[in-house]
């Protein structure tokens, strides 16, 4: 984990950031406003873990920190066109409002903090903007927004949400003030984004399929004007959330004070708990999810099942009471799906959104005798900047040689061998689990935690 002082030197003190804080009193110690976290395009409530997690290990309470799952996560094609499991930006500000309501309702709470990665940018402008939000929302930290599109490129896509020449966008950006002021007034706005690493803040059209053709949007896309905008070098899109760097500048922000530590302080007692979701964060009711212990050299389990449940209408595979020093395998089956086996590390401190989605075989995996799936879900792979080792491979399969664009790394066993452990290492963390057969729908997941 950076160092305070590295932190700081990012720019997190910066002349702007310390004006915009004073402005206004900030949220003090003794009483923390309740924050709601609004996941980004085809994600969920899950990639706020650690950010959670060090949010309480600076003394924020836990039952202020509220994590949605939107249903059907994923964009449209053309905002204006129903498609099926997608959501168009209208509803998703009103499933926002009706989350805000009930986090208002249920914590007494006049005004709220939310706080958003990608999508989740675009969600909570409109609701502020448009949907009432001015009225009960403090501050607002949107973490690799695409505030003004992916692309602005005449002709390609226009009516879709992440078209800077949309009427959504458009709209959003039009000025609200005598300095051409972006944002809506009366709340307090951070942006997050990185200095060039970012693939949806690229000049070049190449992480949207159209390599070498300009994008019209410049690195600095997320930047609004009327925020304070801060920049941290050589993050990719999700880290502009999910990354220590990113919590200290939110704190920052949040509290006029650098938080105690960006580390996850670890609890005496561990209680998980999450949703088993498919890819529309819809509950995989009748699925089945069992845990079990695992030795993190090899991948072997460590005796029986220590949990396991049955999945109903809410999704909800837990509580289990976990170890803090122990590595699990979460197996989950559900209808229509194969059996996925997803490793983890440790687990230093409780969480109510480990949610589970299973993992589907292609039909380029036909010939295959197991799949591994190597995937970090709160970043990128990046192999100019991380040290990261997949089943011996540097970089892991599929990892290009430059850029911040792949997530996940997919593995092939091709000839037919005995069981074995496979291990995937990204900088400091390290996970190994074991094969499955494929031939019996079987699939291994390998999800980092940091």
């Amino acid at each position: 984990m950076p160092s305070r002082r590295t932190l700081l030197a990012l720019g997190l003190a910066s002349t702007a950031m310390l004006t915009a804080c004073a402005t206004a009193p900030s949220p003090s110690y003794t009483e923390r406003p309740p924050i709601v976290f609004m996941h980004g395009n085809g994600d969920s409530a899950a990639l706020w873990q650690t950010t959670i997690w060090r949010f309480e290990s600076n003394g924020w309470p836990r039952d202020r920190l509220f994590a949605l799952d939107q249903p059907y996560p994923l964009a449209r094609d053309d905002d204006a066109v129903a498609q099926p499991g997608r959501s168009s930006t209208a509803d998703s500000a009103l499933f926002l409002k009706a989350e805000v309501d009930k986090v208002l309702k249920a914590t007494g709470a006049g005004k709220v903090v939310l706080i958003g990665n990608s999508r989740g940018g675009n969600t909570i402008r409109n609701y502020v903007q448009n949907g009432g939000g001015a009225a009960v929302v403090s501050h607002v930290v949107l973490g690799g927004n695409p505030a003004h599109g992916i692309w602005a490129v005449k002709g390609f896509r226009e009516n879709n949400e992440f078209s800077g020449l949309s009427g959504f966008m458009q709209q959003l950006n039009a000025p609200k003030g005598p300095n051409g002021e972006e944002v809506t007034p009366g709340v307090k706005w951070l942006t997050l984004r990185s200095d060039n690493n970012d693939k949806y803040a690229q000049p070049d059209g190449v992480w949207i399929g159209v390599p070498g053709q300009p994008t019209n949007i410049g690195f600095d896309g997320p930047a609004l004007k009327g925020a304070t905008n801060v920049v941290l070098p050589r993050v990719d899109h999700r880290e502009t959330s999910f990354s220590p760097a990113a919590f200290a500048a939110t704190w920052q922000f949040l509290t006029g004070e650098a938080p105690r530590s960006t580390a996850v302080a670890p609890e005496a007692s561990v209680v998980l708990d999450g949703r088993a979701v498919g890819a529309e964060n819809l509950s995989l009711n009748g699925g089945q999810v069992t845990v079990y212990a695992v030795d993190p050299a090899t991948g072997a389990r460590r005796g029986d099942a220590v949990h396991s449940k049955s999945i109903g209408a809410d999704g909800r595979w837990g509580p289990f009471n976990a170890r803090g020093d122990t590595a699990y395998e979460f197996v989950l089956s559900a209808p229509g799906y194969g059996i996925t086996h997803i490793y983890r590390s440790p687990f230093p401190r409780s969480s109510r959104v480990v949610n589970l989605r299973p993992e589907r075989l292609t039909p380029a995996d036909g010939s295959a005798q197991a799949v591994v799936v190597f995937t970090r879900p709160r970043g990128y792979f990046d192999a100019e900047r991380d040290t990261m080792r997949f089943d011996g491979q540097s970089p892991p399969p599929g990892v290009p040689p430059k850029g911040s664009g792949v997530s996940s790394s997919r593995l092939r066993v091709a000839a037919a061998q005995p069981q074995r452990a496979v291990t995937g290492e990204f900088n400091a963390e390290r996970i190994t689990g074991l094969t499955w057969p494929a031939a019996q729908q079987h699939v291994t997941v390998l999800e980092l935690t940091y």
